[in-house]
């Protein structure tokens, strides 16, 4: 039978949100309103102004989202119910911003065109309007996900700033380390040792690679920012990080 959480405020966060996930629908409506401030600035920092609880559809995203962290988040992450329900929120929030302007774009745009005949160069330049505008949406997407990597790494006593100095200059040996991060990542103990220990267990990492502990040791700041990121799925970071020395 489902025990509810009888103070919520003496269990910890972790161990509310699995009473959660569990049935317990008593300590959900307890998060989604203790946490509303939380969601506020999580939204503000991604729409960069001041987010109105009352008013503001973003913040109804995000409070949706919060509510979707609850439901998908597993320590087997590694990171915290906070820390993930922020990448959630920035996410959702994204998407609905690049949706929303998108759609406005568009329709702007075609209905400039469709009140006169265009020329082929007015045609071209509408079209250069759409793909310049994808493209900034792009950077902007990548700059957030960016900011959430650049935090996840903070826990390895890592930083975004120094991936260029820590991957290997050598493709053959960028790829190696890619595959150590990978193995890594795949094995459940060695993911879970990772993830609470936040180093490389080299020694039980060796035998089972075809590199040796001297260049997995020489590596190591670079394996781990790769199994970060295969750990948080960043989607527009992957290729980056793997190719930030070439």
């Amino acid at each position: 039978m489902l025990q509810r959480l009888k103070k919520t405020e003496d269990v910890p966060l972790e161990e509310q949100v699995l009473a959660v996930q569990q049935g317990d629908d008593e300590t959900r409506h307890h998060l989604l309103s203790s946490y509303q401030p939380f969601i506020a600035k999580a939204v503000s920092n991604v729409c960069k102004r001041y987010i109105n609880p009352e008013q503001d559809d973003e913040f109804s995203i995000g409070l949706m989202a919060f509510n979707d962290a609850i439901d998908s988040y597993s320590k087997d992450k590694g990171s915290s119910f906070l820390t993930f329900a922020k990448l959630v929120i920035s996410r959702k929030v994204i998407d609905y911003i690049r949706k929303e302007a998108d759609d406005v774009t568009t329709m702007s745009l075609d209905q400039s065109e469709d009140e006169d005949e265009p020329s082929t160069t007015e045609w071209r330049v509408s079209q250069v309007s759409k793909d310049e505008y994808a493209k900034a949406q792009d950077n902007w997407y990548r700059q957030i996900e960016i900011e959430e990597y650049n935090d996840r790494l903070k826990d390895f006593k890592l930083s975004f700033a120094e991936l260029a100095t820590i991957s290997p200059k050598h493709e053959d040996a960028r790829q190696s380390a890619q595959d150590v991060a990978q193995y890594v990542y795949q094995d459940d103990a060695l993911r879970e040792y990772v993830l609470d220990k936040k180093r490389l267990p080299i020694k039980q990492i060796e035998p089972h690679v075809n590199v040796s502990k001297k260049t997995i040791e020489r590596n190591r700041k670079y394996i781990l920012a790769v199994f970060v990121l295969l750990v948080e799925d960043f989607e527009y970071l992957k290729e980056y990080v793997k190719g930030v020395s070439e």
